[in-house]
C-alpha cells in the first residue's frame, strides 16, 4: 500500500464520518425541536388540569382536595365578613360543619395555620378574624 492509496482511504473515511456527524446534528436539531414542543404541551396540560381542579364541585373532589375545600370555605367566610370575629364553634355553625369536639379541634388547627400564614389574626383567645 502506497501513501496515495492510504491518503485516499483516509479521505474516504473522513468524508463518511463527516456525513454521519451532519446526520447526527440534524437528528439532534429535530429532537430538540420535538422536546421543546412536548415540554410546552406538558405545561399546557398542567395548566388545564389546575383550572379544571379549581372548577370541580366539592362533591367530586378527592380526600386531599376536600381538605383544601374546607380551607377555602373558611377563608371565603372570613373574606365575606372581614370585620367579624368568629369563635371556632360559631364558624362551624356558620359553615354547617359538625360541632363535635374532634371536628372543632381540627378546625382550630386549621385556623392556627391560617394565623401563622398571616391570613387571619387572633384578637383574643379562641377568637379569629381576617387580618387587615
Amino acid at each position: 500500500m502506497n501513501v496515495h492509496e492510504l491518503l485516499r482511504l483516509l479521505q474516504t473515511e473522513h468524508d463518511e464520518t463527516a456525513a454521519r456527524a451532519d446526520n447526527l446534528r440534524e437528528q439532534i436539531e429535530r429532537l430538540t425541536t420535538a422536546l421543546a414542543e412536548t415540554e410546552a404541551r406538558l405545561a399546557e396540560l398542567a395548566a388545564t388540569r389546575k383550572v379544571i381542579d379549581g372548577l370541580t364541585p366539592p362533591n367530586h373532589a378527592t380526600a386531599p382536595a376536600e381538605t383544601a375545600t374546607v380551607y377555602q370555605r373558611i377563608v371565603t367566610t372570613f373574606n365575606e365578613h372581614p370585620g367579624r370575629v368568629f369563635r371556632v364553634r360559631d364558624l362551624h355553625e356558620h359553615l354547617g360543619l359538625p360541632t363535635d369536639e374532634p371536628s372543632i379541634n381540627v378546625t382550630r388547627s386549621r385556623l392556627g395555620r391560617l394565623v401563622r400564614q398571616g391570613l387571619l389574626e387572633q384578637p383574643g383567645r379562641g377568637r379569629y378574624k381576617k387580618r387587615t
